[in-house]
């Protein structure tokens, strides 16, 4: 059974079609990557996916669970959990203060204060093992708004990992990282590759075709070929419509 499955998904806003009976599936222990050029539809795909924004036509369905109608919070509790393009920390808070509050999300107290909250030995212990997955272990008594771009882009990808999800959306997570930071990030995921599938939304080439099973690209709010990185790289009409010399 498929982790996550988009059934004919379309979105107007007025004449505008933005998502045009978009199907694409992801795979248990897999990482789906969505590509395309901008304005293609990509962040209202995800919306839809996530639950931000309803669509006027289409399913989307989670472990074969319809959660088309659920509201955002409810999809996060069913387990999918997602990154932004814009870098979603809490500055003021240490890189390990951010992660126990996602964990604290997930756990049957988060009513609690976030002041007693980050005192608790489960939640900071989830916390330390979400940022040594990504890296991050040597900061996380660290402020979050002092860390590099690309450590902060890694400490969301711990944040949603500490909540144990069943699918992880990544949307642009290498967005206004420098190239070690990508690289880094790269790293990260690809250590993360079939332990949690992933729909990897992303215009870093190098970072699909490293870390894909299947890609698919989407152009004017359509899927126009879904398959592996290589047939993608290589499909004439995929490279006039979006790739170009990036592919080369």
């Amino acid at each position: 059974m498929s982790v996550l499955a988009i059934e004919g998904l379309t979105k107007r806003f007025g004449a505008l079609v933005v998502t045009d009976g978009v199907s694409l599936t992801v795979e248990p222990g897999e990482v789906h990557a969505l590509i395309g050029p901008n304005g293609a539809g990509k962040t209202t795909l995800i919306k839809q996916i996530a639950g931000a924004v309803a669509p006027d036509a289409g399913r989307v369905r989670l472990d074969g669970e319809d959660v088309t109608a659920l509201p955002e919070h409810a999809r996060a509790a069913r387990g999918l959990a997602r990154t932004f393009q814009i870098t979603a920390v809490f500055p003021q808070f240490t890189a390990r203060e951010n992660v126990a509050l996602a964990a604290q999300a997930k756990a049957p107290r988060r009513l609690w204060p976030f002041s007693v909250a980050a005192r608790d030995a489960g939640l900071n212990a989830a916390a330390d093992a979400a940022l040594e997955t990504v890296g991050l272990a040597g900061r996380a008594g660290e402020l979050a708004g002092r860390l590099a771009h690309g450590e902060q882009r890694g400490l969301e990808v711990a944040m949603a990992l500490v909540q144990r999800p069943r699918l992880l959306l990544l949307d642009e997570p290498m967005a206004g990282a420098g190239r070690d930071e990508t690289d880094r990030l790269i790293a990260t995921l690809a250590r993360l590759k079939g332990r949690v599938p992933m729909l990897l939304i992303e215009h870093d080439m190098g970072a699909v075709f490293a870390l894909a099973d299947r890609v698919s690209v989407l152009v004017a709010g359509r899927i126009v070929a879904t398959g592996a990185p290589e047939a993608i790289r290589a499909d004439p009409a995929v490279r006039a419509a979006y790739l170009g010399t990036e592919a080369a």
